[in-house]
């Protein structure tokens, strides 16, 4: 880019990244992606000539927050602080045509799968140019330098992206796409980067971490994933996250057992416990009783196992009972730690014409 040779000249680009840390991931390779071509990267949205808002557009909340952080960065512009807004991620992903017509104050608007051509979208709008991008989701480029921005003992690693499970209450397919596993040895050669730069923890992180590889090797292959992360020089912990409870076999139980290096955790949504509640949900129907034995085989399995999940209340169709049963068997389940969370009505979801909502 012309003027861009001094750091004096450089473009400088801001990000605010939301949502979750497979968003994060997304902002960090967008962030490396810039840093390679030219602009400078800044901490301070207020110090910055560009600002990315890096949008989610999961649930109702995370939607209010991301519309909420453009008008702010919109207003900034008006005031002359910031010359672009960029407006980048799910929400945008999700909702196309609208944020191109109630948002016209962004000058760039890219869907996930025209991540790669942020650049070239930013120096088009520099040159007066309203810029608008979409392509397929799974287009999303997912390799990659990365700028981190959480602290620097930590990375996030993202071994695939999408999801094909279709959870009922769920927009993530028909934002993120089909589930699409990064080769192993790619997610390897990225382990190993952050391991000599003084990474001590990688975080496994994917839509549904135990479905990897089912797409590409015709098999699951978390657990050999895991075992070959933990042969890298450096590195001193590997978490795993978004562990489907129907999917977690013996063979990652094993794996988790004996390898020191991976933290005795895992974080698996469960939802609830109502068979009833599950099967609406488009989720594997199983009872309060089978859950709980499925947890202790997994306590079993890994003595001093850290086990965390998350709950969905309030779903179509649950009523006084079954919300009863799903406290009494927290209260029996006893989980490290838990999350939960009310039911959003989603458009486009399964979920969101069901009766008794």
């Amino acid at each position: 880019m012309s003027g861009m040779e001094t750091k004096e000249n450089k473009i400088k680009v801001g990000m605010i990244a939301l949502g979750c840390n497979k968003n994060q991931v997304d902002a960090e390779l967008m962030l490396g992606a810039l840093s390679d071509k030219g602009f400078e990267i800044v901490e301070d949205a207020g110090d910055c000539d560009v600002i990315i808002v890096n949008t989610c557009g999961f649930i109702e909340s995370a939607k209010k927050e991301s519309i909420e952080s453009i008008l702010e960065c919109c207003e900034m512009k008006k005031q002359g602080q910031v010359k672009l807004v960029v407006v980048t991620g799910c929400l945008a992903e999700r909702y196309r045509e609208e944020m191109a017509e109630l948002i016209p104050e962004a000058d760039v608007i890219l869907g996930i799968g025209a991540n790669d051509e942020l650049a070239e979208s930013i120096k088009q709008a520099l040159a007066g140019q309203a810029v608008r991008k979409f392509y397929a989701p799974e287009n999303l480029v997912m390799e990659g330098k990365r700028i981190l921005v959480n602290y620097p003992h930590y990375a996030y690693i993202r071994i695939a992206d999408g999801c094909d499970n279709r959870c009922a209450y769920c927009a993530i397919p028909m934002i993120r796409g089909r589930y699409r596993s990064r080769p192993m040895e790619n997610i390897i050669e990225e382990c190993r980067h952050f391991a000599e730069k003084g990474v001590e923890e990688l975080i496994i992180i994917a839509q549904d971490t135990t479905r990897y590889g089912e797409d590409l090797y015709g098999k699951r292959m978390l657990p050999e994933l895991l075992r070959q992360i933990c042969t890298i020089d450096g590195l001193r912990w590997v978490r795993i996250l978004y562990a489907y409870p129907e999917r977690v076999t013996e063979e990652l139980l094993d794996t988790m057992a004996s390898e020191d290096k991976i933290v005795k955790y895992l974080d698996i949504p469960l939802q609830h416990c109502s068979k009833k509640v599950l099967k609406s949900m488009h989720r594997k129907a199983s009872t309060s009783a089978e859950l709980l034995s499925m947890l202790k085989h997994i306590r079993g399995k890994v003595p001093g196992i850290c086990l965390r999940t998350t709950l969905l209340t309030g779903f179509p169709g649950e009523n006084d009972d079954d919300f009863e049963a799903l406290c009494k068997f927290v209260k029996a389940a006893k989980f490290d730690r838990l999350g939960c969370f009310a039911y959003s009505r989603e458009e486009g979801t399964p979920s969101y014409d069901m009766p008794n909502q």
